[in-house]
């Protein structure tokens, strides 16, 4: 697995460095068989040391934690152990939908569609700005993306592993878009279509 340490706006020392690579490529080793790429992240706000992990385990599933302290080390090792919580957590879901596979054979599920995803400018406070410059949206930045096909149950389980606001993914259970997302309340939301085809009763069922 390759393992990347950066900081930002500060210098990250070998010995620092080495205990980030040895932490992470071990809970990765124990809870996933084997992942594609790491990338840690330290950054220093005011009296605080931020770190950040980014775990790509295997295509479409990438697993994000973030720690603090009032040293880097610390604060590794606070988002080292949330990272390890998190896949400890799914182990077993994950190997029990693969009867007793590694969870990594999880790379078999069918391609995922390509999509663009746009970053559109936010609008400015200034409502005299804003009628300038017409109805239309400022596109910013256009990257590729995909939309993976999962259960509920799953695209719930990345936007947890993700630690996304919200995935788009197309629903294993009739095959149309479906969207997971999560709510001021700490609940996850579910926006299924009601898309009924045939009068079939058991569309918009969760699986």
């Amino acid at each position: 697995m390759q393992i990347t340490v950066t900081g930002k706006q500060m210098d990250v020392g070998e010995s620092l460095r080495g205990h980030a690579e040895a932490a992470t490529s071990a809970i990765a080793d124990k809870y996933l068989g084997k992942a594609i790429e790491a990338h840690v992240v330290f950054c220093r706000e005011r009296h605080l040391f931020l770190s950040d992990i980014s775990l790509h385990a295997w295509r479409g599933l990438t697993v994000q934690c973030h720690g603090q302290a009032a040293d880097a080390y610390a604060a590794f090792d606070d988002a080292a152990l949330r990272l390890e919580k998190q896949l400890r957590r799914y182990k077993r879901r994950l190997r029990g939908r693969h009867k007793g596979g590694k969870p990594g054979e999880e790379a078999m599920q069918p391609e995922p569609e390509a999509a663009t995803d746009y970053v559109l400018a936010a609008e400015p406070a200034d409502d005299a700005e804003a009628s300038e410059g017409g109805n239309d949206p400022v596109v910013v930045a256009e990257m590729r993306t995909s939309i993976p096909r999962l259960s509920v149950s799953e695209a719930v389980m990345r936007l947890d592993l993700a630690d996304l606001p919200a995935l788009l993914f197309r629903n294993s259970a009739h095959g149309n878009l479906s969207l997971v997302y999560r709510r001021r309340d700490g609940n996850i939301g579910w926006v299924d279509p009601d898309l009924a085809v045939d009068g079939d009763p058991a569309r918009g069922k969760a699986p």
